[in-house]
Parts: C-alpha cells; structure tokens; sequence
C-alpha cells in the first residue's frame, strides 16, 4: 500500500516534474507517474526513486544529469518535506525526510488502529485457496500443519490486500489410495476376529488402522464377514474414510485454521464432470485417441510431453479428476486460483497451467506454492517419522505439546519452498531463543506497561496529547520507521504470497522493543519505592537474553511527564502493529505471560 508519507513524495515529484516540464530544464512530453519504494539499505534514505533513468532517453540527457535536476528543484521546492535528495549512480534519487514527517506514521496507525497495514491493491479480485487437501486415510501429521498454518496466514494476508477469498479443501476421496484404505481396514479386521487375512502390502500401516477395525467390530460385529470381499472392502473404506475426514476437521478446527467450502472428489464422477471435461477438451480439439487410449495436448502448452486422461480399459487417471476440478474451479466465477501442494507436486504444475489455458483462461490465473518437508527435533536429538511404516507425529501431538501459536510460528519462519527444522523444545521455551515467545512478550511487556501506567494514575495519551517533538531522537525514530515499513511488508507478503515475511518483520520489530525498553525508562518510579524506576514485568528478556540494566538511562533526556506521555503514545502504536501482525498469522497476542 502506499502510506501517507510515500504519497507525499510521490506527490512531490510529480509537481516537481510538471515545473522543470514547464520551464524548459526538462521537456517531457508526457509527465510519468513515478514510483517510490524503501531503498534496499537504510544509509541510502528513506525512500528511492529512479524515475530519472525513465526518463533519460525521452529528454536526451544522461539519468545523473536528470537526476540532479529533480534533486535540486525537489529541495527548492519542497524543503518542509526533504531534510536531504542525494543522486547515486546510475540516477537513483534518495531521500531523506525531515524527522517531523515520521510522527505523521504514527497519527496514521492510531487513526487505523487495526486496519492499519491493509490496503485495496486486490481490487476485488477473487481467488480461490486450495490448501491441505489431505486424503482421508489417516491423521494429519506435521507436513499438513505447515501447510495449513501458510493458508490459513496467506488467507488472511489476501483478504488484508484486498482481495476476496475463499478457501477450500479439496477432499481426495476416490480411486486406489482410498481402496487401500479399505483393504487396510478390513485385514486388520479380520485378523482381530481370528481370521486369516492378506494385508496389502502398500497398505496403510499406523495404529489408527488398528483402532478402526476394532471400532468396526464393535458396530458391526462379524457382519462383514458374511459379504463378499469387494463389498466388505468397500464398506470398510467408506466408514473409515468419514471417520478419519472427521477427525481432520477436528484437528484443523483446533488449529484456528476453517474452510468456506469442502469439495469431494466422487461428486466429479457422480455429477459426470469429469467426461464433460474430456469432453470439451475433444470440441476444442485438444484430446486425441492413441494406442486406445485417451490424450490430453498438454505440450500444446508448454508440458514437455501430452498426458494420458483415459486409459486403455476406460478409466479415468487422476489427471482427468484434476482438470475436472480445475474446470470446476473456473466455472464457479473465480479470477485467480491459488494452490498450496506439496513439494512432491512440483512435476504436476505444467499440466496443471495447460488445462487452465486449455479453458481459455492465462496461465497466470494459476498461482501454485510448494511447501517442503518438515524435520522434528528435541533439541539435538531428531525424531525419526515413516509415513509408510506409520510412524510419525501428527498434528495434534504438535498443538498438544507446544500450543497453536508456537506451532503457526515456527511453520512460518522459513520460506515455504525451504526445508524446515522444527525443534518442539525450543517452542516450548519462555527465553528469548524462542521467536514466538520473544514476538508475543513484547506485546504482553507492553501491556504490562500501560497495567502499571493506570496503577500509578499515569493517563494513557492519544498522539494528539503529546509532544511528538520529543520523539525524535535517534531510537524514537528508528522505531517509527520500523512501523512505517509494516504495509510494505504486508503488501509484498500478500503479491508474492509469502507470510514468512511477517514472522521476520515481527521478529525485528520485537528486538527493537526490547532494546529500547531496556535502554529508556518509561514510568517514573513509583511511591516508596527503593529502585530508581520500578520496571513491570521485568524478567530478562532483552535482546541478548540476559538480564536487563534497569533504570539506566544513555541519553541526557530527563523523565519528566512529557516525556513519559509521548513514549507512552509511541509505545501504543508499536503495540498496535504487533498485534496486528500476530493476527494474520492467526496468533493471539497476549495481555499477560
């Protein structure tokens, strides 16, 4: 989004090209509209600009030599706004703000309060979030967390942009996976009952199974015995299916993380949409018969080869459910649609971007994001997982052990493409070394502050209370721009559809907190008291991780009410932006801790 500090400089320079267009020092024929973002390194300045290399070829003149120009008439004309325009090569403009400029920042999120950082970038758009989409044959375990935890966050970044949002789970409850399912339930059934039996050997082969053919004796006894294999087995999938789907809302549904919609696989084939998708493919001429099978022209598209649909004996592959999903997907009005796979997958996603061209629609309109694996550990000691012998941790083991905040937190400090090292006891940790306590307390630290503000009958000001001149020292400001740089980061979170962004800007949003607590008191001592400032909370958790120097003020600044008001007011807007990244990411923000 563009904040109120960035529209000013924006604003400047368009007059400013409209003035040397004017007066002949740079004939433009058509004015442009400049773009200004943070620069890549603070030494650089608040904001950068390279409308001067735009521009360089239109006026005949080198970007340096425009960019000395703009910089000159930006200051003439505008010095309340610009403490400082540099040029750097190869015609960058940077600039520097008047400190003043910076408490506009803090107006701007007290007035927003929780919206502050949202923008309308999205326009409207729609799009469709399809994510976990675990098959129902067995719990969720770790890998489907981390993908719930970036939907649910990429959800909400979204919805923050702009954008409309629905999510779905798309529920893989047809073909072979789910008759292993069936056939896994139903062996175990058998041998439970002191029948022989012949587990498949690419069965499923968790506990889980155990206790659901041990369920099924106890409500249907011997009965399905007495039917013929196919059907028992068929029975049995079914049953087991719905109990383990269940089981998945559950856990998802304890994990804060909810879907609008839940789309079953069979309704393709029971509603025939899967022969209507083949069929549109042949009007459009982009299936063809081969070797009595069916084709799908996905190298038409850029798939390095065509995919089989329908086989030889008239099955349909699960490609064929796939593009009928995809269809389905398009059909229901949406204009992007967002997937959240698997690394596994990454093979799939060009026949994927073939079928949604192949309907007409630009393969941009599929946004695809791969998720890797995640690895578990107790400190030094790595926790082995086999997902073919059954062996591993799920889900609620992970939110039973280290709590839904710990878990969404670490699932999102990592890139979703990269590897993730999940430490369950470093979650579990009340230290600084733990991200999601170290993010959470300084919000709850804060909270503290103002409990024992309103104890000591110290009046919590609004930023129009204030003397926002004594909020411009070095760390004042530093703070602020931190603030300032929140819908930036949001708003690059949500176009590239990374929430990890946010975990990374919390994370140094709280070390800037720490360290400016630890450094500038804030409360005057209360009565009676022996210290020289009675500190809430107080319980080692700085920066480094050890105990703080309380009560040691670096600058010459003396505490007199003013200055408790105006650190009070910028302590509430850092306090604000906290929570509103926790929120996104679906975390509480805690009063106490």
């Amino acid at each position: 989004m563009e904040t109120l500090l960035q529209n000013q400089v924006v604003d400047a320079i368009s007059m400013t090209l409209i003035k040397v267009n004017e007066s002949g020092e740079l004939p433009i024929n058509r004015i442009p509209s400049p773009t200004v973002e943070p620069p890549k390194r603070p030494e650089w300045g608040d904001f950068s600009c390279n409308v001067a290399m735009t521009l360089a070829s239109t006026v005949k003149q080198s970007p340096l030599k425009v960019a000395q120009i703009l910089a000159t008439n930006l200051l003439k004309q505008f010095p309340e706004l610009f403490k400082q325009v540099d040029v750097a090569p190869p015609g960058f403009l940077n600039f520097t703000l008047h400190p003043m400029c910076w408490i506009d920042v803090l107006r701007a999120i007290e007035s927003h309060d929780s919206s502050y950082g949202t923008s309308q970038i999205g326009k409207g758009t729609s799009i469709i979030l399809e994510f976990v989409s675990a098959n129902p044959t067995g719990p969720l375990h770790v890998g489907h967390g981390r993908g719930a935890a970036l939907g649910q966050a990429m959800a909400s970044l979204l919805t923050a942009s702009g954008y409309a949002v629905s999510r779905e789970f798309y529920i893989n409850d047809a073909g072979r996976q789910l008759q292993l399912l069936g056939r896994s339930v139903y062996a175990r059934y058998r041998e439970i009952l002191g029948k022989d039996s012949n587990f498949p050997e690419d069965g499923y082969y968790g506990d889980y199974i155990k206790e659901l053919a041990e369920s099924f004796v106890h409500s249907h006894g011997e009965t399905l015995l007495e039917q013929p294999p196919d059907e028992a087995v068929a029975v049995a999938a079914h049953a087991a299916s719905q109990i383990l789907l269940d089981r998945i809302k559950e856990d998802l549904s304890l994990f804060g993380v909810n879907f609008e919609t839940w789309f079953s696989e069979t309704t393709l084939h029971s509603k025939g949409l899967v022969q209507q998708t083949l069929d549109e493919l042949r009007v459009r001429d982009l299936v063809k018969e081969e070797d009595g099978a069916l084709w799908f022209r996905s190298s038409e598209f850029g798939d390095d080869k065509d995919r089989v649909v329908k086989k030889q004996d008239g099955s349909y592959t699960y490609l064929a459910a796939d593009m009928a999903y995809h269809r389905d997907k398009l059909d229901r009005g949406f204009d992007t649609l967002v997937n959240i796979w698997g690394a596994d997958h990454h093979g799939y996603i060009p026949r994927m971007t073939a079928t949604v061209q192949a309907f007409g629609h630009e393969k941009e309109s599929l946004r695809v994001v791969l998720v890797q694996m995640v690895s578990l550990s107790r400190g030094t000691q790595k926790i082995e997982m086999s997902k073919r012998a059954g062996e591993f941790v799920t889900l609620r083991e992970v939110i039973e052990e280290v709590g839904s905040d710990a878990a969404k937190f670490f699932f999102l400090m990592r890139r979703a493409d990269t590897h993730l090292d999940f430490d369950l006891e470093l979650a579990k940790q009340q230290s600084s070394d733990n991200p999601v306590y170290y993010v959470q307390y300084a919000h709850a630290r804060l909270a503290s502050v103002f409990r024992m503000a309103q104890e000591r009958h110290v009046t919590l000001p609004t930023m129009e209370d204030v003397d926002v001149s004594l909020l411009l020292g070095a760390d004042e400001l530093g703070l602020i721009k931190t603030l300032a740089q929140y819908p930036f980061i949001l708003e690059g979170s949500a176009l590239a559809l990374e929430p990890h962004r946010i975990t990374f800007y919390l994370q140094d949003l709280a070390a800037q907190l720490h360290a400016y607590y630890n450094k500038h008191r804030v409360l005057p001592a209360a009565e009676n008291s022996v210290k020289s400032e009675d500190r809430p909370h107080e319980d080692g958790v700085p920066t480094n991780g050890k105990a703080s120097n309380v009560g040691h003020e670096s600058t010459k600044t003396q505490l007199t009410p003013d200055v408790t008001a105006a650190r009070l007011a910028l302590l509430r807007q850092v306090q604000t932006v906290l929570r509103n990244g926790l929120t996104l990411l679906g975390i509480s923000s805690p009063e106490k801790m």
